[in-house]
This record gives structure tokens, sequence and C-alpha cells, in this order.
């Protein structure tokens, strides 16, 4: 069964950067989106960014625009998260996330059946 596997979380300081990926490891999936979440203590987990895999489209929450990129290894089925000048309110649990989500599920949980297993970013002086 395909799962998915992230990787590249860790601590920084305010104003640093972090690169996550997300690896695509037993099979293929059928999939035309994959997605990154976060979830924060306390907080329900919230959309950040999404990309299109056919046509590459992205989209970024508001709270990230400009300052994270996400990105595509289209032939390893690996995605990218480059994450610069971070700030506390960044750290989280960051999830990577694929399916077959439709223009109004995108950036919700539910546009999306595969799921990794989480990674931790802590943004802490």
């Amino acid at each position: 069964q395909a799962q998915l596997v992230e990787s590249g979380g860790g601590l920084v300081h305010p104003g640093g950067s972090l690169k996550l990926s997300c690896a695509t490891s037993g099979g293929s999936i059928d999939i035309n989106g994959m997605a990154w979440f976060r979830q924060a203590p306390g907080k329900e987990r919230e959309f950040v960014a999404s990309l299109r895999w056919r046509g590459g489209g992205t989209y970024y929450s508001d709270s990230v625009k400009g300052r994270f990129s996400i990105s595509r290894d289209r032939a390893s089925g690996t995605i990218y998260l480059q994450m610069n000048n971070l700030d506390p309110d960044d750290t989280a649990i960051y999830y990577c996330a694929a399916g077959r989500p439709i223009t109004s599920t995108a950036t919700t949980v539910r546009g999306y059946s595969y799921w990794g297993q989480g990674t931790q970013v802590t943004v802490s002086s």
C-alpha cells in the first residue's frame, strides 16, 4: 500500500529557513494533487499549500504566501516545501497529503485520501 513519508523538520530560529520533503513509497497512487497541511497544539489541521499534478499550478494560504514555496520532482513523485523567514507562529506538525481533490476541496482535509505521519517544525529563539 502506498505511503507518504515526510522529512526535513527540525528546530530553527525566527527568520530562518527549512525545506520539507514528502516521498511516495510502496506503489503508485492515482492522484491529481498534493498538498501540505499543518497542525499546531490545540488547533485544527490547516491548509498551507497545494500543487496540481497536471500543470503544476500552486496555491497558498494567506499566512504563508510569499514565504513558502511548494514544488515537485515529477519523476520521483516527491514534493517539497521550502519555508523561508520562519516565524514562531509557523511552529506545528507539518503533514503531506495526496489525493484527487476538486476545486472546492483542494484546501480542505477531506479533499485528500493519503496522509503522511507528519514532521515537527519548531521556530524558536
